[in-house]
């Protein structure tokens, strides 16, 4: 801690910001809408940053970044198609999104699902209790917590490698951190927060590129390792792995930009069309600049590092190394890993409590629920953050496989809700729930069966998601008009437009 007495100023300086976003925030969290998506006011740049701050965490500082070393030049795939996804997501999916949670009030997913699926048949008795409702919010809080489970790990690794105290230690502090934060401010201290980590992590992303770089022996080294014959994998399309499989990591990577929770809650949060433009290209330029300068770090680890068993490892001790980074340059990365990490926590965390009390606590109408809803969902806020970085303590994978798993049952349950929901007039509730549970069992068959090794399981999970979606809602009775619904154009139109 004597060496890094600059990075302790520096997080006790991130940690009093922290806190007085937290204090703004609860002082204009005074409902439901405030505290959930800040009362639907918030302006473009802020979410657009927020929008990638939140979901460039340690998933790619630490663990996407590390993954570079096992599958070489083809990882690089990944980025490309996580920007691509970010423009088709505020392209497409956030404009008719934001307007059909302004239109029925959604605060969480299903209370979305609820409006385009539920409501016009409220009048035949629907009820809050229904398993659409009940099935998708459990599926988020699931989700939810595996993610949470990833972060910690990166986390708890920093701070490990860093101060030198146990990673049971460090599990703790982060914990204690986000907790309060998140439950005490809400949204509008999560977006607050988000803008400060945001910028963090891209001065951080470009920061770790150019010392990585140098270390290496500059962008040329690529020739020289080339040349390596052990080394020849790290430029073959399928040297590290099949491409067809690492295609499919990055669809379920990128798709949960278009169907996670904590992402599309940022479109619930827009005040107006034009903040969506200006978010849109917030977003997409903030993510191609952090993802671009992370992804090859692993491969140049290899002209610095050997013998690495857990590539989760790479970036806490190449950061921690005096011979790559200063010290002011690793106490400075510190925090924006820090930052890039509560930038994913506090959103999930906020996310998974929204859901847990709207979806799962309140349709019971539990006299104490109705009466403090803010103190049920800073109650869970607490629960689910100490659940999941119990979890951490011995997590059941490596930061990429747990976040991909999580994003490839995200695709599974909810892209054909939401994308065929949003441009296509037919679709039912019963239709949703089918897809959900085949899209599941796909998924899980896939893997336990071992085909994952040649083609990755999001790809037949989501063909058959969606196919059980589109044959219900060809079959069902129960189908919605979208457009007379809530007055939005044809999707052809849109499309054109």
């Amino acid at each position: 801690m004597t060496e890094h007495w600059l990075a302790m100023v520096l997080l006790l300086t991130y940690s009093l910001l922290l806190i007085h976003n937290a204090y703004i925030g609860s002082k204009t969290s005074v409902g439901l809408d405030d505290f959930y998506v800040g009362g639907r006011k918030m302006g473009g740049l802020a979410i657009g940053i927020s929008f990638f701050a939140t979901f460039a965490s340690t998933n790619s500082y630490i663990g996407h970044a590390g993954k570079g070393y096992t599958y070489g030049l083809a990882w690089m795939a990944m980025p490309l198609m996580l920007i691509l996804f970010t423009y088709i997501t505020w392209r497409w999916i956030g404009p008719k999104t934001r307007r059909l949670a302004a239109r029925f009030d959604a605060l969480t997913l299903p209370d979305f699902l609820a409006s385009r699926f539920l409501r016009p048949l409220e009048g035949k008795g629907v009820a809050q209790k229904h398993p659409l409702l009940i099935v998708s919010g459990l599926i988020i809080v699931f989700c939810s917590l595996l993610y949470l489970v990833a972060i910690f790990k990166g986390v708890g690794h920093l701070f490990e490698r860093f101060f030198d105290v146990p990673y049971e230690v460090a599990i703790g502090i982060a914990l204690v951190i986000v907790m309060l934060y998140t439950s005490v401010g809400g949204f509008v201290s999560v977006v607050r927060t988000d803008v400060i980590q945001g910028v963090l992590m891209m001065v951080g992303a470009v920061t770790i590129f150019y010392f990585v770089t140098s270390a290496a022996g500059g962008v040329g080294a690529l020739v020289d390792l080339s040349e390596m014959p052990s080394k020849d994998f790290l430029f073959d399309l399928n040297g590290g792995i099949p491409f067809v499989v690492l295609l499919g990591i990055a669809l379920s990577g990128s798709l949960k930009l278009i169907v996670d929770p904590r992402q599309t809650s940022r479109f619930y949060a827009l005040k107006d069309e034009a903040s969506l433009r200006q978010g849109m290209w917030a977003a997409v330029i903030g993510l191609t600049i952090v993802q671009l300068c992370l992804y090859p770090v692993g491969i140049y680890a290899h002209l610095l590092m050997s013998g690495v068993t857990d590539t989760d490892l790479i970036i806490p001790t190449l950061v921690n190394d005096p011979s790559v980074f200063p010290i002011w340059a690793g106490d400075f990365l510190f925090i924006a890993i820090i930052a890039a990490a509560m930038s994913s926590m506090d959103s999930v965390l906020l996310v998974a409590a929204s859901t847990f009390y709207k979806n799962l606590i309140q349709p019971f109408k539990l006299a104490s629920a109705q009466i403090f809803p803010l103190a049920w969902t800073r109650a869970a806020v607490l629960l689910l953050a100490v659940i999941s970085a119990g979890f951490a303590l011995n997590p059941p994978g490596d930061i990429l496989a747990i976040t991909i798993f999580s994003g490839s049952l995200y695709a599974a349950c909810f892209f054909p809700a939401v994308v065929c929901g949003l441009y296509w007039q037919k679709g039912s509730a019963l239709g949703v729930l089918a897809s959900m549970v085949v899209g599941v069992m796909t998924l899980l068959a896939w893997i336990g069966s071992g085909m994952s090794n040649i083609l990755h399981e999001v790809f037949p999970a989501l063909a058959a998601s969606l196919l059980v979606y589109a044959v219900v809602a060809l079959t069902s009775d129960d189908t919605v008009d979208l457009e007379q619904m809530v007055g939005l154009d044809s999707p052809l139109d849109q499309l054109i437009s």
